[in-house]
């Protein structure tokens, strides 16, 4: 039996985008991909409110997206300012670290986020080049203020690159408007495709910091050999994902044909319901209740649930979610809600979640985290 994916990502894949994926693979410089990559493109900077940037969309994941910003926009003579909230807010740390980029991290407790006064205190008494925040982080369910972040550094100078992964698509992520210099993101999350792409949008300004720079360290990271080809695809670097990168462009379609305020509600919605449900059952959320993702939760468990047994049993009732990273593993699972899922489908989670505590010894009234879902999705 197919089983319902509630991990941090990748998402369920609705069948109109495998049906795209599944096509026969065409050549990588053909008018076919050359189509494919025009669209998803042209559909992206709609997604992250971009007019006037250069979307990037490459073979790779979210790693990746974070190296190719990273690397394009800093020198190893210039400082980066990290904002972490968790595990993958260290990670982009880590890849400073490992091509000899001079940083500092602000690190807030795993379950909160960074508050935007620490970022206007280091901005004022350090010297950087560039701020990078994570949007949600997945490890801690946390979402940064990326919008107030931005209006601090409004006026500094510098760089503001924005880590979309589990946010770009699904949370409001407007780059001209707030002044983000960078979306990284990548397919398998909010997109609802398969995973197997790195994904950047540049604004202007961060494309004319790239063409500053002398040279960077990189050679398939470089955004300047990729802009050939994302300007005219029949062009040759190296060869993409063709068929990844026609699902992607159909997932993108599904996008603006929905509606990206409409998205973004569902998504607010689709977390209001699965938490609910959760109370229901007696669960909690690691994460502090005004930093909650949209995306995703990070779940306590009650007292007497083990967490191996729990995760065995719920994909047994056909659903998966995934364990913690860090410091919670083994005291929270972490449960997806983003791309393009239903309220059918979080109803089923729900009631496959009854069963599964039921048969765990736990008493549960039947039925009673669907109506306290349904009253979110159905009011």
């Amino acid at each position: 039996m197919d089983k319902l994916l509630l991990i941090p990502g990748p998402s369920p894949v609705v069948p109109r985008i495998l049906d795209a994926l599944a096509r026969p693979t065409v050549s990588h410089v053909g008018a076919e991909t050359a189509a494919d990559l025009s669209l998803a493109l042209e559909n992206l900077k709609k997604i992250v409110f971009c007019a006037a940037g250069e979307p990037f969309i490459v073979a790779g994941a979210g790693t990746l997206s974070m190296e190719i910003a990273l690397l394009n926009l800093v020198s190893r003579e210039e400082r980066v300012l990290v904002l972490s909230q968790g595990y993958f807010g260290d990670r982009m740390g880590q890849i400073c670290e490992s091509f000899g980029v001079p940083f500092d991290i602000l690190r807030s407790p795993w379950g909160s986020v960074v508050p935007p006064e620490d970022l206007a205190r280091a901005v004022r008494t350090g010297s950087y080049a560039l701020v990078a925040a994570t949007h949600v982080d997945t490890s801690t369910g946390a979402s940064a203020p990326v919008k107030d972040y931005a209006e601090i550094l409004k006026g500094t100078g510098l760089l503001y690159v924005v880590d979309g992964v589990c946010a770009t698509g699904g949370i409001e992520e407007r780059m001209d408007d707030w002044g983000i210099d960078v979306v990284l993101t990548a397919a398998q999350k909010c997109f609802g495709a398969p995973p197997g792409l790195a994904i950047d949008v540049f604004s202007e300004r961060a494309m004319a910091k790239r063409r500053s720079l002398p040279a960077v360290p990189a050679y398939y990271a470089d955004v300047l050999r990729w802009l050939p080809i994302m300007k005219e695809p029949t062009k040759y670097f190296s060869t993409p994902g063709v068929n990844e990168m026609r699902a992607f462009a159909e997932a993108t379609r599904i996008m603006i044909e929905e509606g990206m305020e409409a998205r973004f509600a569902r998504h607010a919605l689709a977390a209001r319901a699965v938490r609910a449900g959760l109370e229901g059952l007696g669960f909690t959320s690691f994460t502090r209740r005004e930093c909650l993702a949209e995306t995703l939760s990070v779940v306590r468990y009650p007292e007497g649930i083990e967490d191996k047994a729990f995760r065995a049993g719920y994909a047994e009732n056909g659903v998966v979610v995934a364990g913690g990273l860090g410091e919670t593993a083994g005291r929270v699972f972490r449960m997806g809600h983003m791309g393009n899922l239903t309220g059918a489908q979080i109803l089923f989670a729900l009631e496959a979640m009854e069963r599964t505590l039921a048969a765990l010894g736990r008493a549960v009234e039947k039925g009673s985290s669907l109506r306290a879902a349904e009253l979110v999705l159905r009011p």
